[in-house]
């Protein structure tokens, strides 16, 4: 037989206002009733009636609104994929997603978008940068009842819901660690960022950094450009980079841009160690044809779906995700594994 609110109420010895409260995060209940009213359901197996509160969701039409600074960028291509089959798999819910991509990274802009969404949404799922201004927005959202879901990279300092993404400082270690069984004796590194308004690029180049320090005294970093997720300026920058450092003898492409990184390689008749991130149709041939020695992927599909199905579950079960952080996992791609 299933567990009622009554029963937990009694076992507890709080009203059953308090434990409904409590199990669908519905106001304020001090923390140490809330730790012992969420004890006590444990205990007894306690289970919401999704199935209910699935029929109710439908009579609501919730809409799952998506915001991406996507666009021109090849790696969301499958994140957007994870977000529409989420999206098949929901629908009978009565769930609509509303998805806005932007190019570049203009954050006014997008903090206009995320106002002018709020109207007609009732979650946010946000690719963004890592700004004050963003953060603010977000707390504004949550303020109005909107939670937000940080996608692929997070906002420091904001209350957002939680976030799906990647581990960028294990990926940027990862990428240290691959060139370091590549060049064991050492290397003279340029790096490729895609913008330094990005919580997660910075993040990779972090944990580049930090390997270097600790395990690979050899290993240099000379210089850092910004693609801004753009190959025709990533060839450029770099171009530029290769004419400043005639001794680099390594790239770390931390974003979009590998394709521009390379050809920029190739016109300077370069034989430069390439680690790149994320596997695109276009970095897939560059690793075929030997551009690319090796890539750290991050599961884009998977970040996409996930953030789907979570603010679902958050809107249907009326409760918080069960981690604030959802990691997706580090792939290292080469050649030989491709295919």
């Amino acid at each position: 037989m299933a567990v009622t609110i009554r029963q937990i109420s009694e076992a507890c010895g709080v009203s059953r206002g308090t434990v409904d409260r409590v199990l669908n995060n519905r106001g304020k209940v001090r923390p140490e009733t809330e730790a012992m009213v969420r004890r006590e359901a444990a205990r007894l197996g306690y289970r919401k009636n999704l199935a209910g509160q699935a029929l109710a969701a439908r009579k609501k039409n919730y809409t799952i609104g998506v915001l991406m600074l996507s666009e021109g960028v090849e790696f969301f291509d499958e994140v957007l994929a994870g977000i529409r089959q989420a999206e098949s798999e929901i629908r009978d819910y009565g769930i609509h997603i509303e998805v806005v991509t932007m190019k570049g990274y203009h954050i006014e802009e997008q903090a206009e978008r995320m106002r002018e969404m709020s109207s007609r949404i009732h979650l946010l799922i946000l690719h963004t940068v890592n700004d004050p201004r963003i953060a603010r927005e977000i707390d504004c959202l949550e303020e109005s009842g909107i939670p937000v879901i940080t996608l692929n990279t997070d906002v420091e300092g904001c209350r957002r819901l939680c976030h799906v993404g990647c581990d960028f400082i294990k990926s940027g270690r990862t990428a240290c660690g691959l060139l370091g069984l590549i060049s064991p004796g050492g290397a003279q590194i340029g790096v490729a960022t895609g913008t330094v308004l990005s919580l997660g690029h910075n993040q990779r180049i972090s944990g580049f950094a930090q390997l270097c320090r600790e395990h690979f005294s050899g290993f240099e970093i000379k210089d850092v450009i910004e693609t801004l997720d753009d190959d025709e300026t990533a060839y450029v920058q770099t171009k530029a980079m290769l004419s400043r450092h005639p001794e680099l003898t390594a790239v770390y492409v931390v974003a979009s841009g590998a394709s521009g990184v390379c050809r920029a390689i190739k016109e300077a008749g370069r034989n430069l160690t390439v680690i790149a991130n994320d596997r695109t149709p276009s970095v897939s041939r560059l690793t075929e044809n030997g551009q690319i020695a090796a890539v750290i992927g991050q599961e884009p599909f998977q970040q996409g779906y996930k953030a789907v199905i979570l603010a679902f579950q958050y809107l249907v079960g009326e409760s918080r995700p069960e981690q604030e952080v959802w990691y997706m996992k580090n792939e290292i791609l080469i050649r030989e594994n491709l295919s």
